[in-house]
């Protein structure tokens, strides 16, 4: 056990699920030692409590399924679906644990169908920052994936992974409780690197751009998925954005290539240009909290409640090195 009372056993696998890959292997499990040391919520506790009702049957992965099946359907799923609702609210998903559905917030398998073609995954050694609960990880593996570290500061997406970790048996998908900034720069080169869902928070894309370029073999794939306006100039949000308070830019297309072109990376391209609806992006009983149609005007949704252009998502590619 570490400072927080967390097993170290869910991410043994790690250094060998790297092996052979161009990853510092010993800098990346330092500093998840690190992370796991300091780790700290007030919520910790209890859902600790919820991860140790949990009852496995016989942990297995199939994962190349809008929802991945993870374990045998259980006896008593019932009391499995009360021990994971302690996680409540579930983001990404839909997941199926022991046999219980998991209804999350996002569609996120609506997302995976608009980039998994366009991924070599193949073998793969993955880094996916921003990764939530894994849930991308899992239909990486999915498609052939040798091993995808995510990463993830959200203490109660850890926990959500470890839950699922459980169910999954044996499996090379991780989630390191690491932001972006905290991972060494020099941690190696993945094959492919993600970002899905974190640009427009920060508040110097730049900086998160040029450490994704860092983190990428010169023959490896960058995508990218984020906010962008279809206006000519970026959008600064004053304040909020659809309710979210951490979003400082939002920029037009032609904007993010250039900046992507300015990091390093090659031949940046849009794969696809989708707006957020509400199909996509709503409360559930496993997120019960306000969701994307509280966040759009009532009246005209194509803005957001604050008046901004509604939600307009850019999936990109983009080589690891320039010609």
């Amino acid at each position: 056990m570490n400072a927080s009372g967390l097993d170290r056993a869910p991410w043994r696998g790690l250094a060998n699920g790297l092996r052979g890959s161009h990853v510092n292997i010993e800098s990346l499990v330092q500093a998840n030692e690190r992370a796991l040391a300091s780790l700290h919520h007030g919520d910790l506790p209890r859902w600790q409590a919820a991860l140790a009702t949990l009852t496995v049957k016989s942990p297995c992965l199939d994962p190349d399924h809008p929802a991945p099946r993870l374990g045998a359907a259980v006896d008593d799923p019932e009391a499995l679906r009360a021990g994971l609702m302690e996680l409540h609210p579930w983001r990404k998903g839909p997941l199926c644990l022991g046999g219980v559905a998991i209804d999350s917030e996002w569609r996120s398998d609506w997302k995976w169908d608009r980039i998994r073609d366009h991924l070599d995954l193949d073998g793969a050694h993955v880094l996916d920052v921003g990764c939530g609960n894994g849930y991308f990880g899992w239909r990486m593996l999915g498609a052939g994936a040798r091993c995808v570290v995510g990463i993830d500061p959200t203490v109660l997406f850890v926990m959500q992974w470890l839950a699922q970790a459980r169910f999954a048996g044996a499996a090379h998908n991780y989630v390191l409780p690491l932001r972006d900034t905290d991972l060494p720069r020099d941690v190696g080169r993945f094959d492919v690197v993600c970002s899905m869902g974190v640009l427009y928070h920060r508040r110097d894309p730049v900086d998160h751009l040029a450490r994704l370029h860092g983190w990428l073999r010169t023959d490896g794939q960058l995508l990218l998925e984020t906010l962008v306006v279809a206006d000519d100039e970026a959008l600064h949000p004053p304040g909020r954005y659809a309710r979210m308070r951490n979003v400082h830019e939002v920029p037009a297309v032609p904007r993010l290539l250039g900046q992507l072109e300015s990091a390093g990376f090659a031949a940046p391209r849009v794969l696809d240009l989708s707006p957020t609806t509400v199909q996509e992006q709503r409360s559930t009983d496993w997120m019960r909290f306000e969701s994307l149609d509280r966040c759009l005007d009532p009246v005209d949704p194509r803005r957001t409640i604050e008046g901004h252009p509604a939600p307009l998502r850019a999936v990109v590619l983009a080589g690891g090195s320039r010609p």
